[in-house]
């Protein structure tokens, strides 16, 4: 190696991007420093090989950044795209593509510089922190009003009604409340009042002595007692009957109670959270529930909203729930296209949130692929067509406004993408997806 060569050879392993040259038949003829220290891959065993099998990323095999470079002779910029290391860890990279030209100004193959983009997806993780409280994932005002009253109330030991539709996250916020609670560290207590017929309701809340029933063989705690000076969660407080509600009420009042069978006054100290998916005003109404109670259970109500009334939060619990299985299902998914979040969009999520979470592990189950496509969504998510209907009635629209976008913004998907509000990626899929990617190439 001459003088010259040294020197080329050090100002390239001096780049903190990733870079290597490959020829016509796209294999590796140059690999630098960076480029072994992202992908660990040694520079002599990259050295040879086609390109593909050491980045290792479906893009090698469709959209190649590099391959469209050297058909279209136009170099791409900031292609954002996710390889696979030594040790089949995914990282999260943004490619630059160029042509090499040979002595006779005729192509000879590719050079491709790629930057490690983990730092940036580490600052994507703090921002996903901030979305996300206790686990419960939220945006929207209605649910950011939640988070600051349950930080709000996290020093007081008042009754707390939770009441909202079936699948919202009623038991979450349950559980974030006694998690910042002075209670913390204290017994957390869960009783669902829907699984238990009344008799046994009641030995299970307040214990019993033995030959109180049959089957009573000894003496049992309730919950209450397991719960003194922690918390007691009642879930479906509303199918509590007449009298498990009576003496709900004694508790509530001087926190004393009896087990089944004896007449020996015990006492508890014990915060009380409940949750119901019943308009407990109109059950008041019609007789079902104590007024008085209901009273004393109310002091702190909290509302949560149903997932249509809060669609802002769809997109950011899609990629929630598909971070989640990625890691459950082990499969290298990273992302829903556009149309299948339209659709999510759409859909009116009678299930709330645990409906969608179980159609994102239904979708984990049938794709195959690195991205969850319209094709595999199950058909109730289509009962609401609107969306489809008018894609297909006017099915210029969407590119017109994207072209008078991107002419705008002269091309700079940077730009384009803040002007419309969405990523980079989003924006690249959606070039893809109405032939303007090929457009920007010609």
């Amino acid at each position: 190696m001459n003088s010259n060569e040294k020197l080329l050879r050090a100002i390239l392993d001096s780049i903190g991007d990733g870079l290597f040259a490959v020829d016509k038949d796209f294999k590796i003829t140059s690999f630098n420093r960076s480029a072994e220290r992202i992908t660990g891959f040694p520079a002599k065993n990259a050295l040879g090989k086609f390109c593909k099998y050491v980045l290792r990323t479906n893009k090698c095999f469709q959209d190649c950044p590099l391959a469209l470079t050297l058909e279209k002779a136009h170099n791409i910029f900031d292609y954002e795209m996710v390889i696979r290391d030594r040790y089949a860890k995914q990282i999260p990279v943004k490619v630059n593509t160029a042509i090499l030209f040979d002595s006779n100004d005729q192509p000879g193959g590719g050079v491709v510089s790629f930057r490690d983009c983990r730092p940036c997806s580490a600052l994507e993780d703090e921002l996903d922190d901030q979305m996300h409280f206790d686990g419960i994932v939220g945006v929207s005002n209605q649910m950011r009003e939640i988070f600051t009253l349950i930080e709000e109330i996290s020093d007081s030991d008042a009754s707390v009604l939770i009441q909202g539709e079936s699948g919202t996250g009623k038991e979450m916020v349950a559980n974030s409340i006694q998690k910042r609670s002075s209670r913390a560290d204290k017994p957390f207590v869960k009783v669902n009042c829907s699984v238990f017929p009344e008799a046994l309701l009641t030995s299970e809340l307040f214990g019993h002595c033995k030959g109180a029933f049959t089957g009573a063989h000894q003496d049992r705690i309730g919950r209450f007692e397991a719960a003194d000076e922690g918390t007691i969660f009642l879930d479906e407080i509303a199918e509590a009957s007449p009298q498990v509600q009576l003496q709900l009420l004694r508790v509530l009042q001087d926190g004393t109670f009896e087990r089944v069978g004896e007449t020996v006054t015990r006492q508890c100290d014990v915060r009380i959270i409940t949750a119901t998916n019943v308009n407990l005003e109109q059950a008041l109404e019609k007789g079902k529930f104590r007024e008085d109670l209901y009273y004393r259970l109310n002091v702190i109500p909290l509302t949560l909203p149903p997932l249509r009334e809060r669609k802002a939060d769809i997109p950011f619990l899609i990629q929630y729930f598909l971070k989640k299985y990625r890691t459950l299902a082990n499969k290298p998914i990273v992302d829903i296209d556009d149309a299948a979040i339209d659709t999510f969009l759409e859909y009116e999520w009678p299930g709330n949130v645990r409906e969608l979470e179980n159609t994102i592990a239904y979708l984990f189950a049938r794709t195959k692929e690195n991205v969850i496509t319209t094709e595999k969504l199950p058909s109730k998510l289509f009962k609401n067509r609107s969306i489809l209907r008018q894609q297909a009635g006017n099915p210029s629209d969407e590119t017109m406004k994207l072209k008078e976008v991107l002419d705008s913004s002269r091309w700079n998907k940077t730009k384009a993408a803040k002007q419309l509000g969405i990523g980079r990626t989003t924006l690249w899929r959606k070039m893809k997806r109405l032939g303007l990617a090929e457009e920007e190439l010609t």
